[in-house]
């Protein structure tokens, strides 16, 4: 995405931004980086360090984990507008499942300190998002 309202009206639609204002999205946008995906890439690894949350702007995702016997799950698919990566956003603890593209993927993607930086500026974009993260935890906790 070329152009900066292109990419503030489509982070309106990603349920992480959805309770943002414009002005809030258009800081966020200048942030944001474009990332190719071949399909069967690891996108992000478990139990590496994260540094980044990932928007997919086209094609699709799993989230799986491995078990410490082996045995590997499928936690999630995930598609145009969904989001990825958001813990490592509030700690510095390894990725805790792995994010593979099933298609080729464009992601965009924001870093741990651009992130942080803004919501150090803006108090209430603060507030939005963990509403939405905790809504988000609370879905995955009850598919288990």
């Amino acid at each position: 995405m070329s152009d900066q309202v292109e990419v503030v009206r489509f982070l309106s639609k990603v349920p992480l931004f959805s309770g943002l204002a414009e002005n809030q999205l258009r800081k966020l946008a200048k942030s944001l980086r474009e990332r190719d995906y071949q399909a069967n890439e690891v996108i992000l690894e478990q139990g590496k360090l994260g540094v980044g949350l990932f928007v997919i702007l086209s094609g699709e995702v799993k989230v799986v984990r491995e078990q410490v016997d082996g045995d590997v799950f499928e936690l999630d698919h995930l598609r145009v507008t969904d989001f990825f990566g958001e813990l490592s956003l509030l700690d510095d603890a390894p990725r805790s499942a792995s994010v593979i593209a099933i298609t080729e993927c464009k992601c965009l993607a924001l870093a741990k300190l651009d992130f942080l930086d803004e919501l150090q500026k803006d108090a209430d974009m603060a507030i939005a998002m963990l509403k939405t993260l905790a809504a988000r935890h609370r879905r995955l906790v009850s598919n288990l």
